[in-house]
């Protein structure tokens, strides 16, 4: 799919903001104070757009490259952490050995996510205030930041448990003790049932222009997600309920191809329920400036290192993240997603660097030609959208919540049988259990950042991440939430609280 440029910028409040495709349109405030600026629809239309810029600014991490789907993956069963040496980006070693510090954390997820929550909090604390607004677009503009807003505490709750919880933004002198972690949980989810039930969100974006955009049915997936992973049997029906809505809608699909999921023509497909959008045409993020719109670091950190660009239509990379063999060996012969997945880069030339195995997460690998065209850093401008939520795993939720409500077992092995089809392989060949469903959403959803907390969640995680090869440590639930970063607690004068066993 084609992508949209658009050069702006505006300062709100602390940071650069930065937001790729066409629907950033900005202009300066300089001349106003903040409260006196957000008063027309137009000017809180660029705070809700500035509340999508963060998304964009994890695999950076604030200097630490904390890409959201990597951090979770490398805690799993699916990649090892690569780079140099063990003190190569120590934080993503430490995390995967279930031996990291407070002060070794990786911090970049913690303040992006908390800089989203804060221009969230600023499009309903200002709404107010706006004077020509009709009711449809304020309650719309609404509901997108509440659902963005659950997405930001959706990833703090899972990192990290209890944490700060506000829905108004806090005032000097900036500090907030924690909120227990159910009460996190009940916030995310009474976001996401006012935005479901009041805003008005489509249930996919029909016009180009607003992909990235969220929507019903992105509000319906995380709803699933956290839902899922809390396993709030209570809201199990609702989830399902959620998942056959969008399933019944007709808007999505499987894409026929695997592989062509990942390609730039494949974003934004009938698939794709929510992405991170980035681009790489007339990308300016820098070294000196990463917060500028543009493409991102991703496939340059997870791509082999030394390969000569242009090798099989791949570029050199850092040599992060290397996928273990197993995950290559676990795929049934004919299996389509095992190519489409993972990189066998073991007969080309490259250099070798730390647990490295010889295959990488081709997904999202450096793809020769999508940095082209960047005005800044070749590295960090690659335009691949990090897929959030796909069609596939609306199916996949569907056929694990019909079995733990009691629901039609047909109906669920449909739906898995759907996903299995797609990738080569024949109906009935898995037959539907909640066992199953784990293994296939591994098969699916590899480099995704799903494994480690599907294994969390259906309490697989002990037994399965285990010390072995370059993991000394063994997983055990006190390693369920990592330690808030050391910075933010000495910033919080006493009121924010270390988390258990740190």
């Amino acid at each position: 799919m084609k992508k949209y440029l658009i050069i702006a910028s505006l300062s709100l409040i602390f940071g650069m903001i930065s937001c790729s495709d066409d629907f950033l349109d900005l202009e300066s405030p300089t001349k106003l104070t903040i409260d006196d600026y957000y008063t027309t629809e137009a000017r809180i239309y660029e705070a809700l757009i500035a509340a999508y810029s963060p998304l964009e600014w994890f695999d950076w991490g604030q200097g630490e490259y904390n890409p959201i789907n990597i951090m979770s993956d490398v805690m799993g069963d699916d990649m090892w952490s690569g780079g140099s040496s063990a003190t190569d980006n120590e934080s993503w070693h430490l995390q995967a050995n279930y031996s990291v510090t407070p002060i070794k954390v990786m911090s970049g997820i913690w303040t992006s996510a908390y800089k989203g929550v804060h221009r969230c909090n600023n499009v309903m604390y200002y709404m107010p205030g706006v004077t020509d607004i009709d009711d449809a677009t304020k309650n719309l503009y609404e509901a997108e930041a509440k659902v963005l807003r659950a997405y930001y505490y959706s990833l703090l709750w899972k990192f990290w448990g209890a944490v700060p919880y506000y829905t108004t933004n806090l005032t000097d002198p900036y500090v907030s003790g924690k909120s227990p972690a159910d009460d996190v949980y009940e916030g995310i989810i009474a976001d996401l049932e006012d935005a479901i039930t009041n805003g008005g969100l489509p249930m996919k974006q029909t016009n180009a222009s607003l992909d990235g955009r969220v929507t019903l049915a992105t509000a319906y997936m995380i709803y699933a997600d956290v839902v899922m992973y809390q396993n709030d049997d209570s809201r199990y029906a609702q989830a399902l309920a959620y998942m056959k809505g969008i399933i019944a809608d007709g808007s999505y699909s499987l894409t026929d191809d695997f592989a062509d999921i990942w390609t730039e023509d494949g974003e934004w497909n009938d698939e794709c329920i929510f992405a991170i959008n980035y681009f790489n045409d007339g990308a300016s993020r820098s070294w000196s400036n990463p917060y500028y719109a543009g493409g991102t670091v991703l496939p340059q950190l997870i791509s082999p290192y030394g390969l000569v660009d242009g090798t099989d239509g791949f570029n050199q990379g850092w040599g992060f993240g290397p996928v273990r063999e197993a995950v290559y060996d676990m795929y049934d012969d004919g299996d389509t997603r095992r190519d489409a997945t993972v990189l066998d880069a073991r007969e080309y030339s490259y250099t070798e660097r730390y647990e490295d195995t010889g295959f990488w997460l081709k997904k999202y690998c450096a793809r020769t030609g999508y940095n082209d065209g960047q005005i800044a850093d070749a590295q960090l401008n690659y335009g691949n959208d990090l897929r959030i939520y796909r069609y596939s795993e609306t199916l996949l939720n569907a056929a694990e919540l019909l079995i733990q409500t009691g629901g039609s077992t047909g109906d669920a092995q449909t739906y898995l049988d759907e996903v299995r089809t797609r990738a080569g392989l024949t109906a009935g060949s898995a037959t539907v259990s909640i066992d199953n469903i784990i293994t296939e959403r591994r098969l699916e959803f590899v480099g995704e950042g799903k494994r480690y907390w599907d294994l969390i969640r259906s309490g697989k995680a002990a037994s399965t991440l285990t010390a072995g090869e370059y993991r000394t440590v063994s997983w055990t639930s006190n390693k369920k939430y990592l330690p808030i970063p050391d910075t933010e607690i000495s910033a919080s004068d006493g009121q924010l609280e270390q988390n258990t066993d740190y």
